[in-house]
């Protein structure tokens, strides 16, 4: 078996472990969302919040691992193949650490989920602007609007500068953690910009492309 195929079973298998050992510990109700400055803002049942994110994992990884087999142009994911399984490992690592997170908060061990979940967050989107330039053209991965999909041109454009994009904002998320809470809605505005302008990149890199 792929060296691969172990580390996401096993990411599987400490997610569930990790549940059925803290499971006796945990709340009738789990807190399972919090707001910008920390606080508690939703919660869940005990089950449901114990187990959701371990069956969660199990969907995304089975989802991931499906896209190369019924994707179109299959044959450009292979040529990414080890970014993709790279990025699929981060990804699936993410929602374990933010799973062991909740489970501490709710037995005691309490601190800034804001904070702690900024910097998986920052290496997240840090890793993404990694291997952003390396995406070559498919119906799932990347920034697949109508005229990336549609010029292969375009498409190296506008991966090279989502891939810096993504870079700057795994900075932003560093950054807020030393701001005020009060500075969240920037902090929303900057996310929400960065992803939005490669789409409308890709539509006036596609208008110059045109004869």
């Amino acid at each position: 078996m792929k060296k691969f195929n172990l580390v996401i079973i096993g990411i599987i298998i400490i997610s569930f472990l990790v549940s059925i050992y803290f499971y006796p510990q945990m709340p009738d109700q789990i807190a399972s969302h919090w707001d910008a400055t920390g606080q508690v803002n939703g919660y869940m049942p005990k089950f449901l919040g114990m187990f959701l994110m371990p069956v969660i994992v199990v969907g995304l990884a089975a989802l991931f691992l499906i896209i190369p087999k019924i994707d179109p142009l299959k044959k450009n994911i292979k040529k990414f193949m080890n970014h993709y399984e790279g990025f699929i490992i981060v990804i699936l690592t993410f929602m374990l650490f933010i799973h062991v997170l909740t489970i501490l908060w709710n037995i005691g061990i309490q601190f800034d989920m804001t904070t702690m979940v900024m910097i998986p967050m920052a290496i997240l989107f840090y890793y993404l602007g990694m291997i952003m330039p390396h995406l070559k053209k498919n119906w799932f991965i990347g920034i697949r609007t109508p005229w990336t999909l549609s010029n292969e041109k375009v498409w190296k454009k506008t991966h090279e500068l989502s891939g810096k994009l993504y870079k700057i904002l795994a900075v932003f998320f560093l950054i807020f953690i030393i701001l005020p809470a009060n500075f969240f809605i920037y902090v929303v505005g900057i996310i929400i910009a960065i992803s939005l302008y490669p789409i409308i990149y890709s539509y006036f890199e596609y208008q110059k492309q045109k004869p």
